[in-house]
């Protein structure tokens, strides 16, 4: 039987608690109608008896201490809500108890926010991790030697996995019962709690509001440009000429800013432009790639499905304000 450790930090989000445990406790039920032995021995840690979460709007009552759990198969690390800081300052307790456990065989999840508590133990130093989009920016900047994969759902390296945004940690739930249980069951709890299993990638979701938070304004300069004039075919010599800066240094200085390359900077504005016209807007695919500057039907289309996972005519189905004929 796989004990599973699920994580009760101060302030943390109640659903990246409670569901982990309804959907490993229904394999137990699962498998017991089917005349099975149960898999999982689910048990929610705590520093405290118990926790304050969700800005305190409600407390969860542990089934064990930290200090009373010697050793454990799987540690879930539930997503942290509010100033992101305090948080870690809040829970720090819990990272040397992570490592040591690891370190003793077991595997760790962290879901959605979570990341920011995985990353704080050291452990995924150099390796990769995923979050929720919109946390991308205070992640690079707080663990700059984690490899941050924001488009990933799901990474999975050395017996360490992340999941991205909100509910996706669901789909991280499902990847663990396939590898603990089987795909039989995996499918069978998608089945039950209505989860879309084959979703493998987040980027259809992300909202690209550019990286300015950084101190180099030249950089800043540039990134306002590309922003105001993204109907123009702007390039990295335009943007070193008009900043005098050499263009190796602009390309290394960019990166280093906002991890994008300037080409990667300026492709992620535009298609963030025709996402928007897609959502409100009437306009036909072709008027919507010529609005944001690009001229070549095919070129626009690779680009705006390897920026989202998915082709224009697909985004708009999925995403439009009004509704769009599926005949």
């Amino acid at each position: 039987m796989k004990q599973i450790s699920i994580l009760v930090p101060k302030g943390a989000i109640l659903g990246s608690i409670e569901g982990p445990r309804l959907v490993f406790a229904e394999v137990n039920a699962l498998l017991r109608r089917m005349g099975k032995p149960a898999l999982f021995q689910i048990q929610l840690v705590g520093l405290e008896g118990a926790t304050s979460v969700c800005g305190g709007r409600y407390t969860i009552a542990t089934d064990v201490l930290l200090t009373e759990v010697a050793k454990t198969d799987l540690i879930i690390i539930p997503a942290v809500d509010g100033d992101l800081d305090q948080a870690l300052e809040n829970n720090r307790a819990f990272l040397p108890w992570i490592v040591q456990q690891y370190q003793g065989g077991a595997e760790v999840a962290s879901l959605c926010m979570g990341a920011f508590l995985l990353a704080a133990t050291g452990l995924i130093a150099g390796r990769q991790c995923t979050t929720h989009w919109a946390a991308a920016n205070d992640f690079r900047r707080m663990f700059p030697e984690v490899e941050l994969r924001e488009d990933q759902l799901i990474t999975d390296e050395h017996g360490i996995y992340s999941s991205g945004g909100a509910f996706s940690y669901l789909n991280l739930v499902l990847y663990l019962i396939e590898k603990y249980a089987n795909r039989e069951m995996a499918v069978l709890c998608a089945k039950v709690f209505q989860i879309d299993i084959e979703r493998v990638s987040q980027s259809a979701f992300v909202v690209f509001n550019g990286q300015k938070e950084h101190e180099d304004e030249p950089i800043k300069k540039a990134q306002t440009y590309i922003e105001a004039n993204y109907q123009e075919k702007i390039t990295v010599d335009q943007l070193a000429s008009m900043l005098a800066l050499g263009r190796r240094n602009l390309e290394r200085r960019f990166k280093k800013a906002t991890s994008n390359s300037v080409v990667e900077y300026i492709q992620r504005v535009k298609i963030e432009v025709a996402k928007n016209s897609l959502e409100s807007t009437r306009e036909n695919v072709n008027e919507v790639m010529y609005h944001v500057g690009y001229t070549d039907p095919k070129a626009f289309r690779l680009t705006f499905k390897r920026v989202t996972g998915l082709s224009p005519k697909q985004y708009r189905s999925k995403y439009s304000r009004e509704k769009v004929s599926r005949d």
